[in-house]
């Protein structure tokens, strides 16, 4: 499986455009290790280096943090059972990375539960 679809990886290009670089995009893509605890859920490409992606990464040590990835290493990287990193078909962001960064933070790993994003983004919103 493709990391990204077409219409995905267009979107991450343009979301990685200098003059966007920086705002708070929702995520594009959530991407994960089927046989570990790893999550990805990346918002932008930089253009000018194609291998780079910015998004909230998740080892599964309860560290949850904002960073870059490398895509190739992405590619060569598997669980225990040396599964391959897929895209989750059925994530769909319901909000910035800002909040679901927030609310790692407070789960100690990436959730979509309504209410802990909900309670994150209220957090944000009061500081």
């Amino acid at each position: 499986m493709k990391l990204f679809t077409q219409s995905q990886y267009r979107q991450l290009l343009k979301n990685g455009d200098p003059i966007l670089r920086g705002k708070d995009h929702f995520p594009v893509v959530k991407l994960f290790t089927p046989d570990a605890n790893a999550t990805w859920l990346i918002t932008e490409i930089d253009p000018y280096a194609p291998d780079t992606a910015f998004g909230l990464c998740d080892l599964g040590l309860d560290a949850p943090e904002l960073g870059y990835i490398n895509l190739f290493e992405l590619t060569t990287l598997g669980g225990y059972l040396r599964l391959p990193v897929e895209r989750d078909r059925c994530f769909t962001a319901t909000h910035p990375i800002s909040v679901y960064a927030q609310a790692a933070r407070m789960a100690w790993a990436i959730t979509e539960e309504s209410a802990a994003l909900q309670l994150a983004e209220a957090i944000l919103k009061a500081e």
